[in-house]
């Protein structure tokens, strides 16, 4: 495949390893992949990590199902992953970006997700202006939880909390400054949230 300039590619990416807290932390993690739908993206799994890539509502729609598959399971689960786009290496001749845009997983199951996120937006002299504004917008639709040193809390039910991340995501990045990078941390079912979202 041709190697594109920093920015062309359309596809969106996201490396997560999955952790399930108990001795069936294998069957967890092949249980939640196989219960999600994911012939919109291009998927591949190995020792360490899972990466998912494709148009970017269908990376978020996968990355969600996942997360929420494993969830319902009850075991506490904890979810680090890697949103990239723009990346240099990715192609813009990859086949599923042809796939409709209909979404494929739509388990609506409440679950409640506290979590951390940090935007990276490369090459980007404004920056902490474009953090700023996203961290602003979790305020206002009420998902922010608290502020930290290298990272924002969010927390709330999982769909209000990947509509957040995906649009942050596509909020953060311009025609100018196109590669963008957004790291996600997840705590799910943890006994210390106590009765929260439930």
């Amino acid at each position: 495949m041709d190697q594109l300039q920093c920015g062309t590619s359309p596809i969106v990416g996201f490396r997560f390893s999955l952790h399930p807290m108990t001795d069936r932390f294998a069957d967890v993690i092949t249980e939640a992949i196989n219960e999600t739908d994911t012939s919109a993206v291009w998927m591949h799994t190995d020792d360490v990590s899972t990466v998912i890539r494709g148009k970017q509502a269908h990376v978020f729609n996968v990355a969600k199902a996942i997360a929420l598959h494993a969830a319902k399971t009850g075991v506490h689960v904890a979810l680090n992953g890697t949103f990239s786009a723009g990346c240099p290496g990715d192609s813009a001749g990859d086949v599923f970006l042809d796939k409709p845009d209909e979404l494929l997983n739509t388990d609506r199951t409440k679950q409640y997700v506290s979590s951390q996120f940090a935007l990276y937006p490369m090459n980007n002299p404004g920056y902490m202006e474009v953090i700023y504004r996203e961290v602003d917008r979790a305020k206002a639709s009420g998902v922010f939880n608290e502020s930290m040193h290298y990272a924002s809390g969010i927390h709330g039910d999982i769909h209000d909390v990947f509509d957040f991340y995906e649009e942050a995501f596509s909020n953060a990045r311009s025609d100018e400054h196109r590669h963008l990078v957004m790291t996600v941390s997840m705590s799910i079912n943890s006994p210390s949230h106590g009765g929260a979202g439930r």
